[in-house]
């Protein structure tokens, strides 16, 4: 908990007093441990979760047995809010990437909550116009920027929820997030190590030198952020 008596996550300390009292009752509290799948495509949601901490992709698969990451979420968003408020059914996948806890609380809690609150019905829409910002920048870069460039930006948002500059990822996984071969990321990052800006060794990515990290990234990472604090403050 903060010192606000909440959890420390951004969308519940934007909530009003009355609409958290509202939500207070019902939330529980979750570990996130890695590669857990808290939602997957077509299946109904039982709970909605606000991370905490850690680190969840969004993920689209493909026919061909690929998947790509569309948004990664942490402590600043809402897993599963959208589907929750629709027909209940997800439209993506939702895995853990980095461990850490979150607050559950389940879909017809949910829906009451914003049945009844206008102030918490508008805060969800922001966070879903928000996701979907991401999800289209995502889009636009996967299709227009070299690896490199996509690299350095989601390493940039994995910094920014993990609050580390040393992030546990293996170079399959990164290849497997961006829909990329692994080779691509491996000569990817051997030149961004050889520049001093990132070091690697197997299941791990240590971020040495950050505004060197931002330079390479592409203008998507300042984008999201952007509309991140226009629609969320």
């Amino acid at each position: 908990m903060t010192a606000s008596g909440r959890p420390p996550n951004r969308l519940l300390q934007m909530l009003g007093a009355a609409d958290f009292d509202l939500m207070r009752p019902h939330l529980v509290a979750i570990e996130l441990v890695r590669e857990t799948v808290l939602g997957e495509t077509g299946a109904a949601l039982r709970y909605v979760q606000f991370p905490h901490d850690g680190a969840v992709s969004i993920t689209v698969s493909l026919s061909e047995g690929q998947m790509i990451e569309v948004a990664m979420l942490g402590r600043d968003g809402l897993i599963g809010g959208g589907a929750a408020l629709a027909d209940g059914i997800a439209a993506s996948d939702a895995v853990v990437l980095f461990p850490g806890a979150a607050s559950a609380l389940e879909v017809p809690a949910f829906r009451a909550i914003a049945a009844a609150s206008a102030p918490f019905r508008s805060l969800m829409i922001r966070h879903e116009q928000a996701l979907f910002a991401h999800a289209q920048q995502s889009l636009v870069c996967n299709t227009l920027h070299p690896v490199e460039a996509r690299l350095a930006r989601w390493l940039l948002r994995a910094r920014d929820l993990s609050d580390s500059d040393i992030l546990p990822l293996t170079q399959e996984a990164l290849a497997q997030m961006m829909g990329v071969r692994r080779n691509a990321i491996s000569l990817v990052a051997h030149t961004l190590q050889l520049a001093g800006i990132i070091r690697y060794s197997r299941g791990q990515i240590e971020i040495t030198d950050l505004r060197a990290l931002e330079a390479t990234s592409c203008s998507c990472y300042a984008a999201v952020k952007a509309h991140h604090a226009r629609l969320l403050g």
